[in-house]
């Protein structure tokens, strides 16, 4: 007896007509298509357009890929064992090209005839007088008397080639499929006013059209539809925790008083940007509604973020709570308790520092003055988040780096105290306005991007392996006149044994450069014990060590004011962010500052984009939008782990203002709608609880 199930789309594949339970596993391990429903929404990555052939004679070195049609006159084997190769003579009307295999080559000479007529697409390549196309897609000519103008592609793998699950027979089990779903068991899940405002095709059509488009214009139609649907469904999401934050019961902060007022007319450092006054009003507003605070201030490299979490937490301290700052790092816990320290030195409050190599016996006081409510401030690493960390009254915690603390980590902090405390996380890495909407889009944003006066401009500069002699003679003028220099190597996680060799040599060749009895060169990496990293870091921040040789452990929270120069080894293998962050560890001085960027001699396409964008970029904000064009979403920090960029068709760099106009829109039916009552929205409503548990729920805070 056939299976039966309730819903259409949930049927196992191996029950669609042509698939079985060989297929059926097939499909299963390779694409993870499980349903019918699976089958549905894997789409074609590409259309062959029958109209658009290329004729031998056409082609040419320049292009991307062609597609040709033409018989197989003859094909043969080539070499023996591993390192054969198939060569395989296409012919049309107009001339002769090859098709090279150099893998699955006995699978191909069984599959290929002579005389059989074949269409086939890749990139030609021209070598000894003639074209051929490597590991092309190879299908059958089947002469029809109505022909798909546009023909389905589909994601395929050598295994489903075995299983002729590819090119023709994938598109058929489309057909068959097709033909059975009806309106009931794909609904139109959005609500009539959009599709009507949006202008956008009906679900199930879409469906049919993205397969099977009876035209270019049908085609982008069908797209447009389905990458609207996706935005939105994710931007429901998004808004609706946003509006349910907003509603989470929250410590009032209703006034400003002594540590605050008198900090910020006796002792404060610098006269505040307008940016940093804005964000103070914004948490002030935030803190004093009843609600919980749930806010992302971003802040380029040396804007001034931690002068504004350390006001925030004056106001804290004027309304009786304690407040915490947590760091991703040991050595940017200590800077942090440093500046503070020293910011509010002789002025009645409290601070202590928390980490990871501190010893029972030193922890053990903290734990008591946090729990008494002597301690105002506590600053620390991941040590903060352990059980027995228990405060009095903790009112606000400001988590550094966010980038670098788990969901799971971060929700610690709301056992922290009766109800959850105050949440600001901060950033020195610029995040793209797309990125924001789609993986921070439940947060309330704050943006300094004004500097402070008195930072000067960075002036970046590319220079390859053969001028290393020409930058060391600008290292030693730099020194000559008081500076000091940074010498950063890279350290891949993949290659660790490697990147510390790679250290050691660079360290001799700076040595070499630089002698000991005329100049002193320390050496930090993640390899050192704690004691020793921490001994010759604090040597190079004293001004003992002219030289700091290093891994990118420097990458945030040390401030050396005297350091001019930062010179990045192998430059090549770093992403623009942390290029971004690690050039920032220089012009905090007075003095004119460089970023020195090394690469080898021959560097890759990317590799030269970044390159280009940090020498004529100096705004993070302008480098974070161009990392998320060079690497897409997928590949920014954290994005990937958080599952929020799984979309199927959706790309939010080149979609940029169709989620812009989803979001709007979500936000204006939740506004009206929060629980999606409305008779309007029941459809949408209905779609939404059947998927919950797969969408992104967690607090992103």
């Amino acid at each position: 007896m056939p299976f039966q199930p309730k819903e259409l789309l949930k049927t196992p594949i191996e029950y669609l007509k042509g698939v079985g339970p060989m297929r059926g596993d097939t499909l299963r391990k390779e694409l993870g298509i499980v349903t019918f429903g699976h089958l549905l929404f894997h789409f074609p990555f590409r259309y062959e357009d029958k109209s658009a052939f290329t004729k031998i004679k056409d082609l040419n070195k320049d292009q991307e890929n062609a597609l040709i049609q033409g018989r197989i006159v003859d094909y043969e084997e080539i070499g023996v064992g591993q390192k054969s190769r198939l060569v395989a003579y296409l012919q049309d009307d107009t001339g002769s090209m090859e098709l090279l295999w150099f893998r699955s080559v006995s699978w191909m000479k069984k599959a290929l005839s002579k005389y059989q007529e074949v269409q086939v697409y890749g990139k030609p390549t021209f070598f000894n007088g003639r074209f051929s196309i490597s590991h092309p897609e190879i299908e059958k000519v089947v002469h029809e008397a109505n022909p798909i103008p546009f023909f389905p592609i589909y994601p395929s793998t050598e295994k489903m080639k075995a299983m002729n699950l590819s090119g023709k027979n994938h598109a058929n089990l489309l057909v068959k499929l097709l033909e059975l779903v009806t309106i009931k068991d794909l609904p139109e899940i959005l609500p009539a006013a959009v599709l009507e405002e949006q202008r956008l095709m009906p679900r199930l059509e879409a469906l049919q059209q993205i397969h099977f488009p009876e035209s270019e214009a049908q085609l982008t139609a069908a797209k447009e539809r389905l990458i609207f649907e996706e935005l939105f469904i994710h931007q429901l999401n998004i808004c609706k925790l946003k509006l349910n934050q907003n509603k989470v019961e929250g410590f009032v902060f209703g006034k400003v008083g002594d540590y605050f007022n008198t900090f910020y007319k006796n002792h404060l450092p610098f006269e505040l940007t307008d940016d940093q006054k804005q964000v103070l009003k914004e948490i002030r507003e935030d803190t004093r509604t009843g609600f919980q605070m749930n806010r992302l201030l971003q802040g380029d490299v040396g804007s001034g973020k931690t002068i504004v979490a350390l006001l925030a937490m004056l106001i804290a301290m004027d309304n009786n709570f304690q407040a915490c700052l947590i760091a991703p790092t040991e050595i940017l816990a200590q800077q942090h308790y440093q500046s503070i320290k020293k910011e509010v030195e002789g002025q009645g409050i409290n601070v202590s520092l928390l980490t990871g190599s501190l010893k029972a016996s030193e922890r053990k006081p903290i734990h008591a003055a946090l729990e008494n409510g002597e301690l105002h401030i506590l600053i620390g690493t991941h040590a903060i988040l352990e059980p027995k960390v228990m405060f009095k009254n903790l009112g606000l915690c400001i988590i550094d780096e966010q980038h670098r603390f788990g969901v799971a980590q971060r929700a610690k902090m709301y056992k922290k105290n009766t109800r959850s405390p105050h949440i600001l996380v901060m950033t020195a890495t610029p995040i793209p306005r797309t990125l924001a909407m789609t993986t921070y889009g439940d947060l309330d944003v704050s943006v300094i991007k004004k500097l402070p006066p008195g930072r000067k401009p960075i002036r970046t500069v590319h220079r390859n392996d053969t001028r290393r002699s020409e930058v060391m003679q600008f290292i030693k003028t730099e020194i000559d006149k008081g500076r000091q220099i940074y010498i950063v190597y890279p350290l891949i996680e993949e290659s660790a044994k490697l990147d510390y060799e790679n250290l050691e040599q660079g360290y001799e060749l700076v040595t070499s450069y630089f002698p000991d009895h005329k100049y002193n060169v320390a050496m930090v990496h993640g390899r050192q014990d704690m004691e020793q990293r921490e001994h010759n870091m604090q040597g190079f921040v004293r001004g003992d060590a002219q030289i700091l040789v290093a891994t990118t452990v420097i990458e945030v929270g040390v401030n050396v004011p005297n350091a001019s120069v930062m010179v990045i080894e192998s430059s090549e293998r770093f992403g623009l962010s942390q290029l971004h962050q690690l050039r920032g560890r220089v012009g905090r001085g007075a003095e004119a500052s460089y970023c020195i960027l090394m690469t080898a001699n021959k560097i890759s396409q990317t590799a030269k984009k970044r390159i280009q964008t940090m020498v004529n970029e100096s705004s993070g904000f302008a480098i974070s939008e161009k990392d998320l064009e060079i690497r897409g979403p997928g590949d920014i920090q954290g994005t990937r782990q958080s599952g929020v960029m799984d979309f199927k068709l959706a790309d939010i760099v080149r979609d940029v203002n169709i989620l812009a106009e989803a979001r709007e829109m979500a936000l204006h039916i939740l506004k009206q709608d929060p629980f999606l009552e409305k008779e309007e929205n029941a459809p949408i409503k209905q779609y939404l609880s059947k998927r919950r548990g797969k969408e992104i729920w967690s607090r992103i805070s």
